[in-house]
């Protein structure tokens, strides 16, 4: 920490503005784990919310552990995305409490502490949803279920409760009529969907609530991957859609649980005040 930022922590120190064991963290708490190839933030969940999340692809099994090992010793829920069953082999032994998703290649690793269980989210929202906020998973058809376990994997670790309704697209409206009540309940909304794309401006229609499009890169040859659905749902004619990248649902995941979990957090705070 550079003299400046200590001065600008105990002048709020001073004004009342931080506690005692708030300025002794900040003045203390490591910003970053050097483990040679990798610079670890270890602030992040101060700044962000959340602690880093490691992508999986491309690094070497022993890069991956230098880099748990940083965030456990720092008390981080860990979570990795991308990561291939070849690569969770090697990493299942070393890290026995890990969770490996082979549909969404994600592995989560959680604290050990009291905290672990409200940290890690529950499927099927309900009890707990008031505490850690909600979030509703939609996908268009099965083809998309890996983009929306990578999301869902992804809220469960932010803390929020998830509730998944699958295959509702636009070619059976029916579908989705009937789920209209666990639409309505959350805090935001992921829906992931190749082909055309339309299924988050549908949702969309009938929500006040944040809608995330994932789209997939499910379709025949015109779809190009899923940039077809990516200008549709950019298109969208709902004014609650938001999008991300082509077969991001870690993004989708993400945004989903930090608006869940400052909805949360408000609801807690208007039941004490």
């Amino acid at each position: 920490m550079s003299p400046k930022e200590l001065e600008q922590l105990a002048t709020q120190l001073l004004a009342g503005g931080l506690s005692v064991d708030e300025f002794v963290h900040r003045a203390t708490y490591p910003k970053t784990a050097d483990v040679g190839h990798t610079q670890v933030d270890l602030d992040r969940h101060r700044r962000c919310g959340f602690p880093e999340v490691v992508f999986a692809q491309g690094k070497s099994v022993a890069s991956l552990e230098q880099i748990f090992d940083a965030l456990m010793q720092h008390n981080a829920d860990v979570l990795s995305t991308r990561m291939s069953a070849e690569q969770y082999n090697q990493l299942k032994d070393r890290f026995p409490t890990g969770q490996y998703n082979p549909i969404a290649q994600t592995f989560r690793i959680p604290k050990s502490d009291d905290g672990c269980e409200r940290r890690q989210g529950h499927d099927e929202s309900g009890k707990s949803g008031d505490l850690v906020g909600r979030v509703t998973i939609v996908t268009a058809g099965t083809s998309d279920l890996p983009v929306a376990e990578e999301a869902r994997e992804t809220v469960l670790w932010t803390g929020a409760a998830v509730t998944m309704i699958q295959d509702v697209g636009v070619a059976g409206p029916h579908r989705l009529n009937v789920n209209l009540p666990l639409l309505e309940e959350a805090d935001a909304i992921v829906v992931v969907a190749g082909m055309e794309g339309a299924l988050p401006s549908v949702v969309g229609g009938y929500v006040a609530c944040p809608v995330i499009a994932v789209p997939t890169s499910v379709g025949y040859g015109a779809s190009f991957g899923g940039i077809a659905a990516l200008l549709g749902m950019l298109n969208s004619c709902a004014s609650n859609v938001t999008v991300v990248n082509i077969d991001a649902g870690f993004k989708g995941g993400y945004v989903a649980g930090l608006i869940a979990k400052n909805m949360a957090a408000a609801r807690n705070r208007n039941k004490t005040t």
